[in-house]
């Protein structure tokens, strides 16, 4: 029997309780640093499969680590689970399936990783939706030491693991001063009007950013009444880029907008950065061909895999800046359905992509052994990696 047959056959022999787990999951939906039921399934299950558990992980109740350590020197290979759902929509992006593909390939990768040496890790990550975990825990170095770091995506294509967005999310607010908005509005300062200028001064700056750039805000609070001048008013932002330095570029940029709003309709200003900034995702080009050769060798198309989209911005891109990383994409429905979105959580639910999610398993098990079993090709992606 061959490595990658028993790898296949650690996972389908388990893949009833994954998709029992997946199904629970999905049927729980929990918010960002809510996932207290995903979080405690997913830690049972790997428990029961020998791993060593760490949770909460760096004060994050729902976050953990799984750790296999064959007690032999070897690479070190990381897979990263999202469990997190949506507001209203619960698991319409299928973190229900993300969270059981790593599982699954840990699983499998674990039958034959004594014979390689080193350590199998799965990183449960929070609130990818939102405050991504995959933040602090980078920042903390919680990944330094990996090899190798991937996790799949459900999508209605094949795609090779791409780019993302670099994304910093701005908080805005306004002090003014209440008045009678009928018998005395000379006596107030009208906060919704510097949020208004916010967003006049963000328009006029389009013209002159690149076209990777995306900017676009809500106004969270715009006054109370119509016949009383606001004297508070806020807006949130994202600003995005296809990198972190422009993206700190236009973060500056936007700053002396908000600042210059405050200056023309008289009010103060406060400007709150969130602290998990998600860096742009840097694929690693030498293990995403590994990953599609495994789905090539598997029967999938050359063209069926399509060239990775920008979907956005993920808190993966942190890691991807640390250690070589990959995210491709994976078809859970044959339907074009978009992420977040009624018909595509429907269909995360549907048989067929508890199929894919057990193939993205042996997918990314098999190329996990594919990169840490050569040690040349290890040499390779690592080369790769430091020439960004």
């Amino acid at each position: 029997m061959n490595t990658k047959t028993r790898i296949a056959e650690a996972i389908e022999q388990n893949q009833a309780e994954f998709i029992e787990i997946s199904g629970f999951i999905a049927a729980n939906p929990e918010l960002g640093h809510e996932e207290f039921l995903a979080s405690e399934r997913l830690i049972q299950c790997l428990h029961n499969h020998g791993f060593t558990i760490q949770s909460p992980v760096l004060e994050l109740p729902t976050a953990f680590i799984a750790t296999y350590n064959t007690g032999k020197p070897g690479p070190i290979v990381a897979f990263l689970c999202e469990y997190d759902a949506l507001p209203q929509l619960g698991h319409a992006c299928g973190h229900h399936l993300i969270c059981m593909m790593s599982i699954g390939a840990a699983v499998g990768l674990k039958a034959v990783m004594d014979e390689i040496g080193g350590i199998i890790r799965v990183y449960g990550t929070p609130a990818e939706e939102t405050a991504g975990a995959k933040v602090p825990m980078t920042r903390a170095g919680l990944f330094d030491d990996c090899d190798i770091a991937m996790m799949v995506h459900p999508f209605y294509q094949y795609e090779q693991s791409g780019t993302s967005l670099a994304m910093d999310a701005i908080k805005v607010e306004y002090f003014g001063e209440a008045a009678h908005a009928a018998a005395s509005p000379y006596k107030g300062i009208n906060a919704v009007d510097a949020v208004i200028q916010l967003f006049n001064g963000v328009n006029a700056m389009r013209q002159q950013v690149r076209s990777d750039a995306r900017i676009h805000g809500i106004i969270t609070n715009g006054g109370q009444a119509p016949n009383i001048i606001p004297d508070y008013a806020a807006a949130e932002f994202y600003v995005r880029s296809a990198d972190r330095p422009y993206t700190d570029e236009l973060k500056r940029r936007f700053q002396a907008i908000a600042e210059g709003a405050a200056l023309q309709t008289g009010c103060t200003v406060k400007v709150h950065e969130d602290p998990c900034a998600y860096d742009e995702l840097r694929t690693n080009e030498v293990l995403s061909q590994l990953f599609n050769n495994n789905l090539i060798q598997a029967g999938i198309q050359l063209d069926e895999i399509k060239i990775g989209k920008d979907h956005g911005s993920l808190d993966l891109g942190n890691v991807s800046t640390r250690v070589p990383t990959i995210h491709p994409y994976v078809p859970i429905t044959h339907e074009p359905y978009d992420l977040h979105t009624i018909p595509f959580r429907d269909a995360a639910q549907q048989p067929y992509a508890y199929e894919q999610m057990i193939f993205a398993s042996k997918m990314m098990a098999y190329t996990a052994y594919d990169a840490v079993s050569d040690a040349q090709q290890l040499a390779q992606i690592k080369a790769s990696f430091t020439m960004k």
